[in-house]
């Protein structure tokens, strides 16, 4: 997985939570103006950090800027998928500078304080939880493309 500056910090907000505030924006009868996030931060490399350990991956993180990798620790063997041929030592994760914003922002943190007062409006989805839907709706994918490869099935792959 090649990435770009993992030290940023981000908030980040699960769809169907903003999909809602974009609703109740709809029906105010004066225009106003909010903020649309969940007041939290986590950097990208937590972020990362979090989703290998839905996958039964624990990760350490090695060196410092481009230099830094993700390296296997760990395989939970009891929560890890089967076709997981990973082992402790692997790099999974390096950085790579033409993955860096032009102008990178370390921090990016939203105050949704006024949508809660003026519309009652809070983010529902905790960033675990929008994490786990995340993994295991790619692992879906994931097994669903080996499966149809497998078979003899030509697969195109998203390039995100």
């Amino acid at each position: 997985l090649y990435m770009g500056n993992i030290a940023a910090r981000r908030d980040s907000g699960h769809a169907r939570d903003h999909v809602e505030m974009q609703w109740l924006l709809l029906h105010q009868h004066q225009p106003e103006d909010f903020v649309i996030a969940t007041g939290q931060q986590t950097s990208v490399r937590d972020f990362i950090d979090r989703s290998a350990k839905q996958l039964g991956i624990t990760l350490r993180f090695e060196g410092k800027g481009t230099d830094e990798k993700g390296i296997v620790d760990s395989i939970d063997k009891n929560k890890a998928d089967p076709a997981i041929t990973l082992k402790p030592g692997d790099t999974i994760v390096a950085i790579d500078p033409r993955y860096y914003r032009p102008a990178e922002v370390e921090t990016l943190l939203g105050d949704p304080s006024h949508a809660k007062t003026r519309l009652g409006w809070e983010p529902r989805t905790t960033l675990d939880e929008m994490i786990e839907e995340m993994v295991a709706s790619d692992l879906a994918t994931a097994k669903k493309n080996r499966l149809l490869r497998e078979s003899g099935y030509e697969v195109n792959h998203a390039r995100e």
